[in-house]
């Protein structure tokens, strides 16, 4: 599996272009925080957390189709929304977000590693620099 130094990460997160208007970030959590937080910061939009559960730490699938673990706590309705994975599969998980919050105007995703609207890579042996 081939490790992308961080620099070269933050570089595409640099120059990503985001130019349509967008009221949060959502991020799925866990996967989806640290690449939503360097967003916040290069956006200027605020984070929200989806928390979702499907698979366990080693990547193993834990259900049938993601788990909603706690409440969504956030008023999306009517908003624009960028939706944050750090890797995205199958769909399964961005999917079903998707269908969490289908009340929005808008949701773009975005992930660090596979095919959504905004992404740094695609490649099928990726491994992110911030995992030990």
């Amino acid at each position: 599996m081939n490790t992308k130094p961080f620099e070269e990460v933050m570089d595409r997160f640099r120059a990503l272009q985001i130019d349509e208007p967008l009221d949060m970030i959502v991020a799925i959590a866990d996967g989806g925080i640290l690449p939503a937080g360097i967003l916040c910061r290069k956006l200027g939009l605020p984070v929200y957390l989806l928390k979702l559960n499907l698979r366990d730490e080693c990547q193993n699938k834990l259900y049938d189709r993601p788990k909603l673990l706690h409440e969504i706590d956030f008023d999306f309705q009517g908003k624009r929304i960028l939706l944050v994975e750090d890797r995205i599969k199958t769909g399964t998980t961005i999917n079903f977000a998707k269908e969490l919050l289908a009340q929005a105007a808008v949701v773009r995703t975005f992930a660090v590693n596979g095919t959504a609207d905004y992404c740094l890579y695609d490649e099928p042996c990726f491994r992110f620099p911030w995992i030990l």
